[in-house]
């Protein structure tokens, strides 16, 4: 190790510390049989969500950089590695929910476990840049999975005939904004990250040129009520705003409005993480798939924003409520080049066939947020908390 790079680790003892907490707060409020089902299989029971972030730790620190350091349990390796090909065998992603083993305190002695060994690592190890920067990869993974945790527990609890409340919390009342045109005059802009001194993901560093068209883009998110208009003007019944792929959606799986919204004596409700509720016309709409998003631009004669144009425009709107549908593609920035071992795997090997959000959620982790952030998911992804914002001079 060069000591020149070497840095002490005060900081980052407490990150990883309060990252590992704030997993365990989210999962509070759940009972026992909340932690092992998975509906469907872009869901993931919340226990092996906490074993999942663990094992991480675990593979890719302590058993790689901690001599002397065994497994906790070496079949952890097969039940909670995710997608790492380089790695070894994995459980299917579908067969997570039927895992009655590992149970919930195993992994709960699992994450005691690891915790200790990397307090111990942390406490005794002088890191370099790039050991410190995988540290800082696993954290920020976690926070990733914080986000699933609460996406797939509301789809766990919003899926249950019930309705179970997961958390009550005081509805903040905010007046709503008008909307307004942000303009963006024609040019050549630059995009991606360029941050050394703070963590980014690989796949938005980079930064590099782009040639906008001058452009108009909303201030505000689409609300539900504005959503509502699409529905009952017959939009989920007309195949002229559906890409082909989008429509064959529509019609395979009888969708009709957005994820959790159900229809009870002619008026729209839908499931919170508050409980079964009226639909408030006022807050941006959510749990929409990308073939939602695309048909609600085309219905209002309009599209949505290419992730360029949304990263330009994004210092004039605020953003944060609902990760945004963008009109571009997963792809590798210029000059983009996977990391050698299984953290190559992380990013690049997904860009195909997915479609970028940008912004941040609601259950977005505090200080896990950036306008160069690029999410990414299948068109027909709608559990996560997305939502539209449009362009207004297609």
């Amino acid at each position: 190790m060069n000591p020149s790079v070497a840095v002490l680790n005060p900081i980052l003892i407490d990150q990883y510390k309060d990252v590992r907490e704030a997993s365990e707060k989210i999962c509070e409020p759940l009972e026992v049989e909340d932690y092992v089902l998975q509906p469907i299989a872009d869901v993931s029971p919340p226990k092996w969500h906490l074993g999942h972030t663990t094992w991480f730790f675990e593979t890719f620190i302590l058993l790689k950089h901690l001599k002397g350091y065994e497994a906790f349990n070496p079949h952890y390796n097969f039940v909670f590695n995710s997608y790492y090909e380089s790695v070894g065998a994995r459980v299917i992603r579908v067969n997570r929910g039927n895992l009655s083993r590992p149970t919930v305190t195993q992994v709960y002695e699992y994450r005691r476990h690891v915790d200790l060994e990397m307090k111990r690592f942390l406490t005794s190890t002088l890191l370099d840049r790039d050991l410190k920067n995988l540290i800082l990869l696993g954290l920020n993974h976690e926070q990733q999975h914080q986000e699933l945790l609460l996406c797939d527990i509301k789809y766990i609890l919003g899926n249950n005939p019930l309705f179970p409340v997961y958390n009550i919390s005081p509805k903040v009342l905010v007046s709503p904004k008008p909307i307004s045109t942000i303009q963006i005059p024609e040019g050549i802009y630059k995009i991606g990250n360029s941050d050394t001194d703070s963590f980014s993901f690989d796949n938005e560093r980079g930064r590099h040129k782009v040639h906008l068209q001058e452009f108009s883009i909303a201030s505000e998110l689409v609300s539900n009520a504005d959503y509502l208009e699409f529905i009952e003007d017959g939009g989920y019944a007309d195949f002229v705003y559906w890409h082909a792929d989008g429509w064959e959606w529509v019609k395979k799986n009888e969708i009709m409005a957005p994820l959790y919204w159900h229809k009870v004596d002619g008026e729209w409700y839908n499931y919170s993480l508050n409980g079964f509720q009226a639909i408030d016309p006022e807050e941006p709409v959510c749990h929409v798939s990308y073939y939602e998003a695309f048909a609600y631009a085309s219905w209002k004669g309009t599209r949505l924003p290419t992730e360029a144009e949304w990263e330009v425009a994004s210092d004039y709107f605020d953003w944060g409520k609902r990760w945004e549908w963008t009109e571009s593609a997963y792809l590798p920035y210029p000059g983009f080049k996977k990391e050698e071992g299984a953290i190559g795997e992380y990013n690049g090997k997904f860009m195909v066939s997915q479609m970028v959000l940008r912004g941040a959620s609601e259950v977005t982790p505090k200080d896990h947020s950036r306008n160069t952030y690029r999410n990414f998911f299948y068109p027909s992804a709608r559990w996560q908390f997305t939502g539209i914002r449009i362009i207004l001079n297609p």
